[in-house]
């Protein structure tokens, strides 16, 4: 039988999925950390409804409540997912995902598409700055590239037709919310907006650099900050659960 492990990373972007992976490795050296991947089928609506069956699929195997870790749309994913159902999760971390959690570099594209006389590869070559900095010219093409897989195939509440929004608020788990002070896409009011919705024990910690992919940029930093969540986290539980067991008896 496998051992369940500690924390579960999801990820509905598979292009994107490179810049997650230093942090992943970081927090590997410490906790016991799978990864959940989704990988949207041409032929399906652009749509989080079938991610999230899927992920409550796996998420039922597991014997115990796990820590969840996502970055932007994916992050959004756990947060819909832990709404739903917060008995199987320890607790949950959004890494660029902001108080009105729908608005990613997605929602920024199509809305610069609908008001901007430019062409695709002029709009993405504008985010590719925005999420990544200053980059030379054969990088930008290169994320250029990345960005239109993530636009074609990983499933986005966002489109031509409609921009998407998902309510404000928090969750029962314990909440940690992570971003950069120079992310253009997610910028610190959208960070310190969830301090209205935020309990006892949850956390807003912004990196000083990195843009959007801060993650990818200080994968240690990050890490660390993240462990020291979870090592709250679970002693609060246990706290929690030492007092109960006193009540009974």
């Amino acid at each position: 039988m496998s051992v369940q492990p500690d924390a579960l990373w999801i990820n509905i972007s598979p292009s994107l999925l490179r810049f997650d992976r230093f942090l992943i490795r970081h927090l590997s050296h410490q906790v016991s950390i799978a990864q959940w991947e989704y990988f949207q089928n041409p032929d399906e609506p652009s749509s989080l409804d079938i991610a999230l069956v899927l992920l409550h699929d796996y998420l039922k195997s597991c014997q115990r409540p796990i820590h969840l870790i996502g970055h932007s749309t994916s992050g959004l994913l756990g947060l819909l997912y832990t709404r739903q159902y917060p008995e199987r999760v320890k607790s949950l971390t959004l890494l660029a995902v902001g108080v009105n959690p729908a608005i990613n570099w997605q929602a920024h594209y199509y809305v610069m598409y609908q008001l901007l006389p430019c062409t695709r590869n002029m709009i993405l070559a504008k985010l590719v700055q925005n999420l990544f900095g200053h980059q030379e010219r054969n990088c930008t093409q290169n994320l250029i590239k990345l960005l239109e897989q993530d636009l074609n195939f990983s499933p986005s509440p966002h489109s031509l037709y409609q921009q998407a929004t998902i309510s404000p608020g928090g969750v029962s788990v314990p909440l940690m919310v992570c971003g950069s002070q120079d992310d253009l896409i997610v910028d610190s009011m959208a960070l310190k907006g969830w301090k209205a919705w935020m309990k006892e024990g949850d956390r807003i910690w912004e990196c000083p650099h990195g843009y959007h992919f801060f993650h990818y940029y200080y994968p240690q930093l990050v890490a660390r900050q993240i462990l020291k969540f979870w090592h709250l986290a679970v002693c609060n539980e246990d706290s929690t659960h030492h007092e109960e067991i006193n009540r009974i008896f």
